[in-house]
């Protein structure tokens, strides 16, 4: 036991960590899907007395659960009720009548103010055709535009909510929502300056 108080079973770290890295390994070779291996190995380390069955249900808090559900259930509401696409339809003509790469710089901020809302899939879904739309009207390369709307919607560091793992840590770590935007804002801002600057000089218009 620790100073905590935690019981610490230092004989299971190997059994632990093993679980894990196939957990990480199945997923990544996509040899399985990342819910059923979880699950698999949640059972894995408490039938292996990694956890007990008390430890395990005190480390799960209704306050995470609940913010997982409402954000699935705000982001599900903009996506079927055409909130989000009325936004990038509005959006579209305005994106068409600027140079390549401020269009392109304003797809990439769009793109990833949505997934800072909504899920990075439904964002990525809905930006990927009015990115190769507005580079037809352009009449540019679109490829440019598709590799920024993919990285935009990967990079999502400003709130606890635009990303799974954002969700995961948030209060696992004791953070706020402020700490998303003030540490993750600036992160945005560079990802988005690297991405809009170098994606034409490997992808030209």
């Amino acid at each position: 036991m620790d100073k905590s108080g935690v019981v610490v079973r230092r004989g299971k770290a190997p059994i632990a960590i093993s679980v894990l890295l196939a957990v990480v390994g199945l997923a990544a070779f996509d040899l399985a899907p990342i819910l059923s291996l979880a699950l698999v190995g949640a059972a894995a380390v408490l039938a292996t007395g990694c956890v007990d069955g008390e430890e395990g249900l005190a480390s799960v808090d209704g306050r995470l659960l609940l913010l997982i559900v409402s954000m699935l259930v705000i982001g599900s509401a903009l996506e079927r009720s055409g909130a989000v696409a009325m936004i990038v339809d509005w959006l579209a003509p305005m994106l068409a009548s600027g140079h390549p790469l401020i269009a392109l710089a304003l797809i990439y901020v769009v793109t990833s103010v949505l997934t800072e809302l909504v899920t990075n899939n439904a964002v990525a879904v809905l930006m990927v055709p009015v990115a190769a739309g507005l580079a037809d009207r352009l009449g540019v390369d679109p490829r440019p535009f598709l590799v920024a709307v993919m990285f935009a919607a990967s990079a999502s560091f400003a709130t606890p909510i635009g990303y799974q793992t954002n969700t995961l840590v948030y209060n696992a770590g004791g953070y706020r929502f402020s700490d998303f935007l003030r540490v993750g804002l600036p992160m945005n801002l560079i990802a988005g300056a690297a991405t809009v600057l170098l994606v034409p000089v490997f992808w030209p218009f």
